[in-house]
């Protein structure tokens, strides 16, 4: 007798991530989006899920004065399956979600990989202000219709890419950040020399960038200097801008 297939189980939230001292009320939240496949209705992995904690911890340590909370995403299972779409559904539920329990706050949607592309997609939600894409897989085949870009219309933008991403096509990142631009001057982009798809070589100064990103956006602080000037500067200059090194220490204010 064939075996049926178990039903894929419904995303959900992970736990807000704690963090040292009292926790002011939210006033806005980041959503980790994890790197997922082209095609797959397998179960996420739990090391996808695992990957984005760091992070998520750094911001919440980061944010805890403003009021944020940070939650990694479940998604229902690991694969975007073509028109499906479904972990771009799943960051929308996501969004869903965080209005449910926390009302009318800000958020940030911060991916990575197939993640990123999943927050691209989800950005026109409006309770969205701000996208954060980490090496954002995006596909690179003549048949499938472009990545929509009007959405993201009042929203703050921030693409991430190393140049020596075997994975996801870094061109492919700044030619979809070329199209947003024309719709919503709040767009940027940086690109982390020689760094991989993990962006593990110059780990601290991305993540030092998302911080700042995402303090920016959700609360109004002001922009590390190379960030204000990446969204000011026209198309090239601000969508391939360099990620200094050092960055993370120079944000020390």
């Amino acid at each position: 007798m064939a075996q049926r297939a178990l039903p894929l189980p419904a995303a959900r939230l992970g736990r807000p991530v704690k963090t040292a001292g009292a926790q002011p009320a939210v006033s806005g939240v980041v959503l980790l989006l994890p790197d997922g496949e082209a095609d797959s209705h397998r179960r996420p992995s739990p090391l996808s899920y695992a990957l984005q904690l760091p992070l998520a911890r750094t911001l919440a340590r980061a944010g805890q004065d403003d009021g944020l909370a940070a939650h990694v995403v479940h998604y229902r299972c690991r694969g975007w399956n073509a028109t499906d779409a479904q972990l771009a559904a799943d960051a929308e539920w996501a969004v869903e979600e965080v209005v449910r329990r926390y009302g009318d706050v800000p958020v940030c949607l911060a991916g990575h990989g197939m993640g990123g592309r999943a927050a691209l997609r989800a950005g026109g939600h409006p309770a969205v202000n701000s996208v954060l894409a980490m090496a954002p897989w995006l596909p690179d085949d003549p048949s499938v219709e472009q990545e929509p870009v009007k959405h993201l219309l009042g929203r703050q933008v921030l693409l991430v890419h190393g140049t020596n991403d075997a994975r996801s096509d870094p061109e492919l990142s700044f030619r979809l950040a070329q199209r947003a631009k024309k719709a919503n001057r709040d767009t940027c982009r940086f690109e982390v020399h020689s760094d991989g798809h993990a962006l593990r070589q110059h780990r601290a100064e991305v993540v030092a960038l998302a911080v700042d990103f995402v303090r920016g956006s959700l609360f109004g602080r002001n922009y590390a200097r190379p960030v204000a000037d990446a969204l000011a500067a026209p198309p090239p200059l601000g969508l391939r801008m360099p990620l200094a090194a050092g960055f993370g220490r120079s944000l020390r204010r």
